[in-house]
């Protein structure tokens, strides 16, 4: 092997790697130097586990010739089958790296081992990532040299993946942080923060339309129902509105007991006000078809759901908003105050789908005109639209 070449590698890595600007682009050109340096490398793998309320972890698969390929796992890898049967079982287990040369008899009880075979792999080697919190993460490093590894090649694996490690955990703390943003404080809020806005009284205005739910009766169910399966049934619930809300180009910003607000920004010129707003009530129908398919066995029988939303439109404060070490990234306005009480009068008149004058004004929809009703704290009396079609459902 090159030693020169070798050296120049592990000094890129120990400088941060600048030319690969994300992970993909680390493996890939750690792989290519490594075989440029006489390194005779086929299948390359990284494995990090990460923090995500979805996600176990995620792999990264190089292969000579081939594109980085990048792969999620959910929370059941670790007691799968085909995760207990790999070599990389042994490394988590043991924090220690794992070698086997593919014509020993003793690697035929690794059934990831047959398919390595099938690809010509002669010799498999996994190292260990060890981050700096104490936790460990897997590297795998195949060839198909008629020779397997030497002896030179393991020396220089073992030399260039400390300081692999320390890439790699940087780049799994970024995604970390955002990830974290992105499930506690929604997407858009989550980029601002890490664009550094995080002092109090940064904020800015913005047009939005405003979408303000919540489930009919929790307080009598919440009554009825052992804790542990209102935390279920509110997730159940949830579920029947945060993917449609985010497809639609939505954006969560509050969780408030059952209560859910969302913002779907409007263009600052006001050009695509008709099509935003078209998204949001095609969302809120989408989300009153989920509640209403809801279903949840209790003690008492079969429970059954329905929700009320309030749409709206107007200008918002988007910002940092709290105590000095503590703050949280929400709306505020009377457009968000009137869309609250909105919500409450779709109660009161049995209605799930309700809409503000400005807001049936923008959407050329069946809207009827349920009458001007007064609301708490706004001197004037606000007029509120239903869909005609509910009127027709009963």
């Amino acid at each position: 092997m090159d030693a020169s070449s070798l050296e120049d590698l592990a000094a890129w890595l120990i400088d941060g790697a600048r030319s690969a600007p994300t992970p993909v682009a680390l493996l890939r050109e750690t792989c290519e130097r490594l075989v440029a340096a006489g390194m005779p490398l086929w299948r390359v793998g990284a494995f990090v586990r990460t923090l995500h309320p979805d996600t176990y972890g995620r792999s990264f698969i190089w292969r000579q010739g081939g594109d980085v390929v990048v792969n999620t796992a959910d929370f059941d890898l670790p007691d799968s089958p085909a995760f207990r049967q790999s070599p990389l079982a042994i490394l988590y287990g043991s924090g220690q790296e794992v070698r086997y040369r593919l014509d020993d008899p003793e690697s035929r009880r690794f059934p990831f081992f047959d398919d390595m075979r099938g690809e010509g792999v002669t010799d498999y080697i996994a190292l260990p990532l060890q981050f700096t919190d104490g936790t460990t993460h897997a590297t795998s490093w195949t060839t198909r040299h008629a020779d397997g590894f030497s002896d030179e090649h393991l020396a220089a694996l073992r030399t260039i993946v400390a300081p692999f490690a320390r890439l790699g955990e940087i780049w799994a703390l970024r995604r970390t942080a955002a990830t974290l943003l992105d499930t506690y404080v929604g997407n858009r809020a989550g980029e601002r923060i890490l664009a550094g806005q995080i002092r109090r009284g940064h904020a800015e205005t913005m047009q939005a339309a405003i979408w303000l739910s919540d489930l009919r009766g929790f307080t009598t169910l919440s009554d009825r129902l052992a804790p542990e399966i209102v935390v279920d049934v509110l997730n159940q619930y949830f579920d029947c509105q945060v993917p449609t809300i985010r497809r639609h180009g939505g954006e969560i910003l509050k969780f408030m007991g059952d209560g859910l607000l969302a913002v779907f920004p409007i263009a600052k010129d006001d050009g695509n006000i008709d099509e935003v707003c078209a998204r949001v009530l095609e969302a809120a129908r989408e989300a009153r078809a989920n509640v209403d398919a809801m279903r949840y066995p209790s003690g008492e029988g079969v429970e059954r759901f329905r929700f009320g939303v309030a749409l709206h439109i107007g200008g918002i404060l988007f910002g940092n908003i709290g105590g000095s070490s503590r703050l949280d990234f929400t709306c505020i306005g009377p457009a968000v105050n009137l869309a609250a009480r909105l919500e409450k009068i779709a109660g009161r008149l049995a209605r799930t789908v309700v809409a503000s004058e400005v807001f049936a004004g923008a959407c050329a929809e069946g809207w009827t005109d349920l009458g001007e009703f007064p609301v708490a704290g706004f001197s004037k009396a606000a007029r509120v639209y239903g869909l005609a079609e509910e009127t027709l459902r009963g």
